[in-house]
C-alpha cells in the first residue's frame, strides 16, 4: 500500500490503451494544439506558423536546472514552446487534459520571465539559458540561484525527512518537507513546490509508495523524465 495520501492527486494515466491514445496525438503538433482552449490554441498556432530563432545553449556545461527543463525541448534548439511542453508531459505519462493545462500555466508564468528583451512577442516560449530567472522560493535549496546542483542540500532532504527509509520518501514525508521549506514571507512561492513534488511523487514513486533517492536526483537533472518516457514507450509496444 502507498504511504499516505496527503499530496494532491495528479491526473496521470498508466493504462496502456490510454497511454497509446495519448502518444498517438503527438504525431501532429497542430492536431494536439486543437485540443486546447481557443485563446491558447491561437497562441500555439501563432508559434507554429511564425517559428522562432534558436538560442545558444552550452550543452556541455548545462546547470542541473537547464538539464531538467531541456527534456521538454523536444527539438533541442534551446527554446521550449508550449507545444513541446505539452508533448513532454504526455510522453512521461500525464493525460491530455493535465498536459494541456500545465503547458498553458507553465508558459504563461515562465515565458515572460525567461524571454530576452529582443525575443518576438508574445513571450510564451521558455529560453533554457535564462531558466534560472524562474527560480522560486520555498524550495529545498538543492539548486542554487543559478540552477546549479548543491549536493549538501540534496543530502539534507533525506537526513531531515526520510524517517521510514534513509534512501526514500513517503508521501507524508514529502508533504512534511514541503511545509518545512515554506517561506512565511513569500506566500506566492508555496504552490509551486506542491505541484512539482506532487507530480514527482505520482510519476516516480514505486509500488510501495516510496520515492527513491536516485529518482529524486534524476528529477533535478531531468534524467528521470527520459526513463519515464522509455518506460511508457515499452508499455505501448507490449
Amino acid at each position: 500500500m502507498k504511504q499516505g495520501h496527503a499530496l494532491p492527486p495528479v491526473r496521470c494515466r498508466t493504462n496502456k490503451s490510454r497511454v497509446a491514445m495519448m502518444l498517438s496525438r503527438r504525431r501532429s503538433p497542430v492536431v494536439a494544439s486543437l485540443q486546447l482552449p481557443p485563446v491558447t490554441t491561437l497562441l500555439f498556432l501563432w508559434v507554429l506558423s511564425c517559428g522562432h530563432a534558436t538560442a545558444n545553449t552550452d550543452i556541455a556545461n548545462m546547470t542541473a536546472l537547464q538539464k531538467h527543463v531541456s527534456f521538454f525541448d523536444r527539438n533541442k534548439d534551446g527554446i521550449i514552446t508550449p507545444i513541446e511542453t505539452f508533448e513532454g508531459f504526455v510522453a512521461i505519462g500525464c493525460d491530455v487534459a493535465y498536459s494541456r493545462d500545465s503547458a498553458s500555466s507553465v508558459h504563461a508564468a515562465l515565458g515572460p520571465i525567461t524571454s530576452p528583451v529582443d525575443a518576438p512577442l508574445p513571450h510564451i516560449n521558455i529560453h533554457i539559458n535564462l531558466i534560472h530567472r524562474a527560480m522560486h522560493g520555498s524550495d529545498t535549496g538543492a539548486l542554487d540561484a543559478k540552477g546549479r546542483f548543491v549536493p549538501q542540500k540534496f543530502e539534507e532532504i533525506f537526513i531531515k525527512h526520510a524517517k521510514v527509509r534513509p534512501d526514500a520518501l513517503t508521501s507524508s514525508e514529502v508533504e512534511e518537507m514541503i511545509l518545512a521549506n515554506r517561506d512565511p514571507l513569500d506566500r506566492r512561492s508555496w504552490l509551486a513546490p506542491v505541484k512539482e513534488w506532487g507530480l514527482t511523487y505520482k510519476l516516480a514513486s514505486d509500488k510501495d509508495g516510496f520515492l527513491h533517492k536516485d529518482s529524486v536526483r534524476g528529477i533535478y537533472d531531468g534524467s528521470v523524465f527520459v526513463k519515464l518516457e522509455e518506460k511508457r514507450s515499452l508499455q505501448i509496444e507490449i
